[in-house]
């Protein structure tokens, strides 16, 4: 008869759910926490403990936007590399999009996809569903998934949803939420004329500029607040959203950003060329500033990767012609906790943004806190060293990062799924396998 494993992590420096830091330990037991304690005593022979003496304990990530590209799309990247990727970076648990090929439109597609997914990912799990102009039975039906998602620009073909005429028949029906990639097509096929011809990656950010992510921000608030439909604005990237969020945010919208369109600016363009390239596009340094500030404030909920890897030849193929996106689950939490420890944020507001507030905002239970009762989905960081990104050590199967080269603290020393340990000091345990993620919000 097999016994439920359980684990002890000793001396860590623990994130409460209040905020605060307690030198302590945690027990597991099966997938969740059971304990947490200044001491806990050793209490089985079976027991693996783990010293983390020096190290901090957080909840582990939810990435609640990336692109794994299986099935259809797997020289990118697939489905195990892309877990091997999140356990080094801390992220236990991914909400994934539908751009996939086939797409993700009907219950069968989202089917295959979970089942594929119990069988390759190291970590949880959950699929979106795609919009269409066509398949809004789909959308009301199809489970389980974190919600809709719907590209209002920067796609072609059927998951390109770009007119109020075709939006507002989704967001008139149902109650699950609905997620927007907000760009105006129409805008950026309008601007890709007028600057047609010119090969210099950094004209991408000028054709899908500040205003092409505004006018579709405006429209999908405008629907969600017609219906009182919830709504999540991903990657925003201008600090125009974010000062239209602040005037004009219901308390069913929530938005999120990415470490990219923090950290990174147009000036990139100049250093690594179409790397840089990703939708919605960098913007400038003011825009950086303004992101920042309404994340500190609480505009904007959270944070995503936007997880889009494309290999080295494709994006070598030269502008326009090159794909856009970049991979990031590697590198998001150490990029955010060096941060913290430059003093630009805290730690606490860090685990916040990267797992607390996403487990809050699509309703995933008993995830993004270390408490009883909680799923054992944990990492711990090391706080007190830098490394930097090294291309030959990720394990994105693109293998780059716009980040190469960058000195990064917080690097996951242990990673641990449902109380498994999956990453340890360099080493994976491929033997472990997430689960699929439930959702309590409405559907």
């Amino acid at each position: 008869m097999s016994t439920i494993s359980s684990l002890l992590i000793r001396r860590a420096r623990i994130l409460l759910p209040n905020g605060e830091f307690l030198i302590g330990d945690v027990q597991t037991q099966g997938q969740e926490i059971i304990q947490v304690a200044p001491e806990i005593s050793f209490s089985e022979a079976s027991e693996k403990i783990i010293d983390a003496e020096g190290l901090t304990l957080l909840p582990g990530v939810i990435d609640p936007q990336v692109h794994f590209r299986e099935p259809g799309l797997e020289h990118k990247e697939d489905l195990f590399t892309a877990s091997r990727a999140c356990v080094k970076g801390g992220v236990t648990s991914f909400l994934e999009m539908p751009n996939t090929k086939p797409l993700t439109t009907t219950q069968t597609a989202l089917d295959d996809k979970l089942q594929r997914a119990a069988q390759k990912c190291l970590v949880n799990f959950g699929f979106f569903i795609g919009a269409t102009a066509e398949n809004l039975p789909d959308l009301l039906t199809a489970n389980p998934t974190p919600g809709i998602k719907i590209f209002m620009g920067s796609m072609h073909g059927p998951l390109l949803v770009d007119t109020e005429e075709k939006l507002e028949p989704i967001f008139a029906r149902g109650k699950r939420l609905i997620a927007v990639h907000a760009e105006n097509q129409a805008r950026i096929d309008e601007r890709k004329k007028e600057f047609a011809g010119i090969s210099d990656p950094a004209i991408h950010s000028q054709i899908q500029d500040n205003e092409t992510a505004l006018l579709a921000t405006k429209m999908a608030l405008k629907l969600s607040k017609k219906y009182q439909r919830r709504l999540h604005i991903l990657h925003t990237s201008t600090g125009d959203e974010a000062e239209l969020l602040r005037q004009d945010k219901p308390s069913w919208v929530t938005a999120e950003v990415t470490p990219q369109h923090l950290l990174l600016n147009t000036s990139a363009y100049e250093k690594i060329g179409t790397l840089a390239q990703m939708n919605p596009p960098l913007k400038s340094a003011w825009d950086n500033d303004i992101l920042w500030q309404a994340l500190l404030d609480g505009v904007i909920d959270f944070i995503a990767t936007d997880h889009a890897p494309h290999t080295l030849e494709e994006k070598a193929k030269g502008y326009p012609n090159t794909p856009s996106g970049m991979p990031g689950v590697e590198t998001s939490l150490p990029l955010m906790l060096t941060q913290a420890i430059q003093g630009k944020c805290s730690v606490a507001q860090v685990s916040n943004w990267m797992s607390t507030a996403v487990a809050k905002g699509y309703g995933i239970p008993k995830k993004g806190a270390i408490a009883p009762g909680f799923d054992a989905d944990l990492v711990l960081v090391d706080l007190d060293n830098y490394r930097p990104v090294l291309r030959e050590e990720l394990m994105t199967k693109c293998g780059w990062s716009p980040f190469e080269g960058w000195s990064l603290t917080g690097w996951p020393v242990v990673t641990i799924v449902g109380g498994e340990i999956v990453f340890n000091r360099g080493e994976f345990n491929s033997n472990v396998r997430g689960k699929a993620i439930t959702f309590s919000v409405a559907t």
